[in-house]
């Protein structure tokens, strides 16, 4: 008889920066569901099914691809023990990523981790 060994899997809390739960929630249902259940992976530790790194924002920053008629991506960064933090939510209208939004997604970043290292202090 094979004995069966459930894990227990913890979850990473999710915390929001900046408007980027507002600007999700302002995306269309289905594109809501698809990025919310790509971040419930993130929380378990696991991969989002389409995602790129993000280097022009900053080391460990990924981006969460969500295609439509329209393309939809949630940056994140997971690498910090304590929570997976999403910097920046937003439609993307042309190939490239504009520089607005790497902008504020690094501009989070840099907060954060400046935040980080005063609470460490």
């Amino acid at each position: 008889m094979p004995i069966l060994v459930y894990e227990s899997v913890t979850e990473k809390p999710v915390i929001w920066l900046g408007t980027a739960r507002d600007d999700l929630r302002g995306f269309p249902a289905d594109v809501r569901q698809v990025a919310g259940f790509q971040l419930w992976r993130v929380q378990r530790g696991l991969e989002p099914n389409d995602w790129k790194p993000m280097p022009a924002v900053g080391l460990g920053v990924r981006e969460i691809r969500v295609h439509t008629a329209l393309g939809h991506r949630v940056l994140y960064i997971a690498k910090f023990d304590e929570a997976v933090y999403v910097l920046h939510a937003f439609q993307k209208r042309t190939q490239r990523t504009p520089k607005r939004d790497v902008e504020v997604a690094r501009q989070r970043l840099g907060e954060l981790v400046r935040r980080r290292r005063h609470r460490s202090r």
